[in-house]
């Protein structure tokens, strides 16, 4: 497909794809832009789908005279069109040009407990979220409303914030009308529906809603519906997607809290009993800054828990019981315990030698044996596995394995976002680049423990690709082992998975996987 810009004619190369949305995809332009192509109705995509096909058309439609009066001078922070992108026509507007944010994350990924034990830090959360909160605020001095305002529509970049998406942004007589469940305020929805459905306009209180949601998402890594709810009245019962409607919030005593949620306690009672107001009590307005500008977080020097109170909630100061041994019976499993940590444990793997694993603790990065890999902190771009006595870390375009008795070994890898692409099983090393995913040799074959001798299992597509491979992992109902390698590539209107024989060159692209929409996040 082509479109124009002005009188130049892009071709959208999928080689050049960098995000894939729901109502859209996003290519890079190679001048600093990037741009954003709506998916017409007869997209892949949209295959089969009438609503979607439908709702696609009326989009496209609506964006004729919305984007041609869009508001100009909005705040840095946004992401807004630069240039209308149009059709060989020249009239009819297919998207648009805007600024290119290199090496950004979505703010969803904040709210991930992946990411606070990579080292991600409530105070680096609480900082983002003032600079977006001064962000929506800018915006609505503009006569703006964010209105789909959710956690895959901010980027974060270097600490700074950018507000994508611009053109669902409402103003003047153009309505947003597509939502987001979880970040819809529920005074917008019919309350007869079994779920949170948008049925009366956006407005500044409902984006505050949304920032509130974002809030104690960021700072306790889940929302404000999030755990299960036991009422033990059969009466006092509720489908889940339903409880945003009858705010059946985490606070209720008969919600059972999510255990990988950090605790809510350590938040300050100002700022709880703010998030208790808006999703219980139903108060609107702009969220009081001043709660997050006024957050001073510690660690306990006890427990290791990071909180913004005087005293810890979890220990107050206490020492922490001896952790024991255990062995649990739940139904018919048994279940032991054989590592325990009160630091974080960053991988593990079980094989043929047993349990591996690599743990930071006190400041350093430890095995299961107790070697000392390295110290230092973990960054939230890292990523890292096992395999043997191996360790593997990735970050950014480079993986770097660290062996006893060994130089480091570097390899280049391709990354999908910001995350570096690369599988261990007991037997190799995986890794995409530029096209390609190669294979290393058997552990402790140095000839082949990094690039040198690496074997081509088959093309992929760069920078698009993801893939797993054992030593064991589950597909459903079924369980597979270290022989067998899953992956997919997406980009633009191309969606395609592949299996592999993860001992032998060759990949089966031909396998046929129900895609669903969205954006890739992980």
């Amino acid at each position: 497909m082509d479109v124009y810009l002005g009188r130049k004619r892009v071709k959208l190369d999928p080689r050049a794809s960098i995000g894939k949305g729901g109502e859209a995809d996003v290519f890079d332009l190679g001048d600093g832009r990037a741009l954003k192509v709506w998916k017409t109705p007869d997209h892949p995509d949209y295959a089969g789908q009438d609503a979607e096909q439908r709702a696609a058309e009326a989009r496209i439609e609506r964006n004729q005279d919305k984007l041609r009066a869009f508001p100009p001078a909005l705040p840095d922070q946004v992401i807004a069109p630069v240039e209308l992108a149009t059709d060989r026509s020249k009239q009819r507007i297919v998207g648009y040009a805007m600024r290119l944010v290199r090496g950004a994350e979505p703010l969803l990924r904040y709210g991930e407990p992946s990411m606070r034990h990579g080292g991600l830090t409530a105070a680096a959360v609480s900082a983002v979220l003032a600079r977006l909160h001064r962000a929506v605020a800018a915006i609505h001095d503009r006569g703006v409303v964010i209105g789909d305002f959710n956690d895959l529509n901010v980027l974060v970049a270097g600490g700074e914030v950018f507000v994508i998406d611009a053109d669902s942004f409402q103003f003047g007589p153009f309505l947003c009308q597509v939502y987001t469940e979880r970040f819809v305020d529920p005074l917008l929805c019919d309350p007869s529906l079994p779920r949170p459905v948008l049925s009366r306009p956006y407005s500044r209180d409902s984006d505050w809603y949304a920032f509130a949601v974002m809030v104690m998402q960021g700072l306790l890594c889940v929302g404000p519906y999030g755990g299960v709810f036991r009422p033990r009245s059969a009466a006092a019962r509720v489908p889940e997607s339903a409880r945003p409607l009858r705010r059946v919030t985490v606070f209720d005593r008969e919600v059972r809290y999510p255990k990988p949620a950090i605790p809510y306690r350590v938040l300050p009672d100002d700022l709880l009993d703010a998030l208790y107001r808006v999703f219980v009590r139903d108060e609107r307005g702009e969220f009081p800054r001043r709660l997050l500008d006024a957050l001073a977080w510690t660690r306990c020097p006890s427990c290791g828990v990071e909180h913004a109170r005087a005293a810890c909630p979890t220990c107050a100061g206490a020492a922490p019981a001896p952790v024991k041994a255990s062995t649990v019976v739940h139904g018919e499993v048994l279940a032991t315990r054989i590592l325990s940590t009160r630091g974080v444990i960053l991988a593990a793997s079980a094989g043929e030698g047993g349990l591996r694993a690599l743990v930071h603790e006190g400041g350093r990065f430890v095995r299961e044996d107790g070697a000392v890999v390295m110290s230092g902190a973990p960054d939230p771009a890292m990523r890292f596995a096992v395999q043997g006595s191996s360790t593997l870390i990735g970050r950014g375009g480079e993986l770097v394995v660290l062996s006893p008795g060994a130089a480091p070994a570097r390899i280049q890898v391709d990354c999908l976002g910001t995350t570096p692409v690369f599988g261990v099983n007991e037997r190799a090393r995986y890794w995409a680049r530029g096209g390609q995913l190669l294979r290393s040799g058997r552990p402790g074959a140095p000839a082949l423990s990094g690039e040198a001798g690496a074997v081509a299992m088959g093309d992929v597509l760069a920078g698009q690709t993801m893939f797993w491979v054992g030593p064991r992992f589950g597909l459903g109902m079924f369980w597979v082992g270290p022989r067998f390698g899953l992956g997919f590539y997406r980009a633009g209107s191309v969606s395609i998975a592949f299996v592999f024989d993860a001992e032998r060159p060759g990949l089966k692209d031909t396998v046929k996987l129900p895609f669903p929409g969205g954006k890739l996040t992980a």
